[in-house]
C-alpha cells in the first residue's frame, strides 16, 4: 500500500470539506456544518451549493412604534444597534442612548443569527436572541425602542437591514460573543467600508479617538470613555 498517496488523499478530502464548511459559515450558515463537511469531503460541495442562501432576511421583529413619525416629530435620528448580548454590544447600546436619546432619537436593536437557526422556529439560538433583545429593549425607557432578528452573514445582514429600514446611523460594538468574538473585527471593518449608512464602532478598550477610517469617510470609531467617561 502506498501510504504517501493515502495520506495525500485523506488530506485533500479533509481540506476540501473544511474549506467548504468554513465557506458556508462565512456565508451565514451554522458553523456546525463544518463537521459534516470534513467527514463528507468533496461529496459535501454540491450539498453546500444546494443549501447556500444568498440574501439576508428578517426573521422576527417588534417594530419601533411609529418609527418614521416619532423620529420626524422629535427631530432625532433613527438609530440601529447591532446587539448580541455581549459586553461590547451592551456598551454600544449605552453609547447610542447617551449620544442620541437626548436629541429624540429612536432605537432599533438588531440581532443576527445563521440561516439555519432562522429557519427553525424552535431553535434555541433564535429563542435566546429574542430573549436578549426583549430584555435590552425593556430596560431602555428613555427612548422609543424596537428590535428585530435577521438571518445571514453578520456584516452583510446588518448592512442590508440598516439600508432597508432607512436608518440614519448604525452603532456596533468592536467585538461580539462566542465564536463571533474572533470575527467581529472583520464585521466592523466590512461595515465601515461598505455600509452606505454612517457606522459608529464603539471600542471600550480605546482611550482616545482614532479618527475616521480613511476608506470610509462616513464611519467613525468612537471610544466609549468619550461618551460615559469610564472604561467598561
Amino acid at each position: 500500500m502506498n501510504w504517501t498517496a493515502l495520506w495525500v488523499f485523506i488530506g485533500v478530502w479533509v481540506l476540501t470539506g473544511l474549506a467548504t464548511g468554513l465557506w458556508m459559515a462565512r456565508k451565514g450558515h451554522d458553523p456546525r456544518w463544518t463537521i459534516i463537511a470534513v467527514i463528507l469531503g468533496p461529496l459535501f460541495v454540491p450539498i453546500a451549493f444546494e443549501r447556500i442562501e444568498r440574501n439576508p432576511r428578517s426573521i422576527a421583529s417588534e417594530p419601533v412604534a411609529m418609527w418614521g413619525t416619532a423620529s420626524e416629530e422629535s427631530g432625532g435620528l433613527r438609530v440601529m444597534v447591532g446587539f448580541d448580548g455581549s459586553k461590547h454590544a451592551e456598551q454600544a447600546l449605552r453609547t447610542a442612548r447617551k449620544l442620541f436619546a437626548p436629541g429624540g432619537g429612536v432605537l432599533e436593536l438588531v440581532a443576527v443569527v445563521s440561516y439555519d437557526d432562522g429557519a427553525d422556529i424552535d431553535s434555541e439560538v433564535l429563542a435566546r436572541a429574542k430573549e436578549r433583545l426583549e430584555a435590552a429593549a425593556s430596560g431602555t425607557e428613555d427612548v422609543p425602542v424596537g428590535y428585530a432578528v435577521i438571518a445571514g452573514p453578520a456584516g452583510q445582514s446588518l448592512r442590508w437591514f440598516a439600508t432597508e429600514q432607512h436608518a440614519d446611523v448604525l452603532v456596533i460594538g468592536k467585538r461580539g460573543r462566542g465564536l463571533s468574538k474572533q470575527m467581529m473585527g472583520s464585521v466592523a471593518a466590512y461595515l465601515t467600508e461598505h455600509c452606505p449608512v454612517p457606522v459608529l464602532v464603539v471600542d471600550p478598550t480605546q482611550n482616545a479617538p482614532t479618527g475616521q477610517n480613511p476608506a470610509a469617510p462616513v464611519a467613525l470609531r468612537v471610544p466609549a470613555e468619550d461618551v460615559d467617561g469610564s472604561a467598561q
